[in-house]
């Protein structure tokens, strides 16, 4: 509990906005990287910002690799499943954390 997330918007003159807020739910750490980057996003609504330009070479790859696969369906939703109901995930990413690889 308590995560703390932060973005910062950077103008085109290289004017800096740093945004943070404290996350008080229980959360993954991929839970925590996709609030922090939904919460950039907010703010650029909110500041009608129309253009943005993703600087973490991690979420470029991301971006590209989520429209690329978007591409192979002609519709996708996204539900909600309990945590009761995904007991599989939960034992395979409990799994996947005691596993020592060798490299």
């Amino acid at each position: 509990m308590g995560n703390r997330i932060g973005a910062v918007l950077v103008s085109p003159n290289r004017d800096h906005y740093p945004f943070i807020s404290k996350l008080d739910f229980d959360c993954t750490n991929n839970m925590v990287e996709y609030e922090a980057c939904i919460m950039g996003i907010c703010v650029a609504i909110k500041h009608k910002i129309k253009v943005l330009e993703t600087r973490d070479p991690k979420l470029i790859e991301y971006r590209r690799l989520v429209l690329e696969i978007f591409e192979e369906f002609n519709d996708i939703t996204f539900c909600y499943l309990l945590r009761d109901e995904n007991q599989i995930a939960d034992a395979l990413a409990t799994l996947a954390s005691i596993i020592k690889v060798n490299k």
